[in-house]
């Protein structure tokens, strides 16, 4: 049985240590280095832990007609295959904005190579990598989308600025709301940034709606509640 939340094998609060240790995964049994496992010892690597997400995410990205990516990114997000928290929304995040984005522009043949370009990009970025490399796998999927949009390449001139200027933009909006992460909620701030950025560096504005409501502060063990922006008990002013 899988747990959507904590261990995938146990249920249990995944601890995390300073130092590297190495450790088989208790799916595929691949000696794998990592800081992560729980209570009882259960690690399980990214590739098993994202599988079935990243296939599912893939394919509904490609064959949606949505243009507002929070709206896709909420269907994805209530699919059994994605969890609480895990590196599948390292691609989720570029793959909802893709998918938005060429809806939006009436290019949908430009969905399959994109989407799956960001999930190979998506895919060099580990899970826990907000807690130890200072970044945000959610920042960087914006990052990967723009970087897709405008053709990229670490030789060019203005594609490569907006690229990191996305990046940037996404992370100073998740690091404002504090930590501990929250899958979810990192995400749906990345994207949001990312259509105010679409909409005032590129002239494209994708329907966004004023507010959305968390659905998974139940099953978050570090769910900040009332200082999150999405919790429904959140006030602001």
């Amino acid at each position: 049985m899988e747990h959507r939340a904590g261990c995938l094998i146990c249920g249990r609060d995944i601890l995390y240590s300073e130092e590297p240790r190495d450790l088989p995964c208790a799916v595929c049994g691949d000696i794998r280095s990592t800081t992560a496992a729980c209570g009882a010892g259960h690690f399980v690597c990214d590739r098993c832990h994202s599988l079935e997400a990243l296939d599912l995410i893939e394919e509904f990205c490609i064959a949606t007609d949505l243009e507002d990516p929070l709206a896709v990114a909420c269907i994805l997000m209530r699919c059994p295959a994605v969890r609480m928290h895990g590196p599948e929304h390292h691609f989720l995040v570029p793959a909802s904005l893709i998918a938005a984005y060429c809806n939006h522009r009436g290019e949908p043949g430009r969905k399959a190579p994109l989407v799956r370009q960001a999930r190979a990009r998506a895919g060099m970025v580990p899970g826990g990598f907000c807690g130890s490399h200072g970044t945000c796998g959610a920042a960087i999927g914006t990052g990967i989308f723009v970087s897709l949009i405008t053709g990229s390449t670490p030789l060019k001139k203005q594609e490569w600025s907006l690229a990191n200027q996305m990046t940037a933009r996404s992370l100073m909006t998740i690091a404002r709301h504090g930590g501990p992460r929250c899958c979810k909620r990192d995400s749906w701030l990345a994207i949001r940034a990312a259509v105010t950025f679409l909409s005032e560096r590129f002239g494209i504005t994708l329907p966004m709606p004023d507010a959305v409501r968390c659905e998974f502060s139940d099953i978050n063990r570090e769910c900040l509640r009332e200082a999150c922006p999405f919790h429904a008990g959140y006030a602001t002013g």
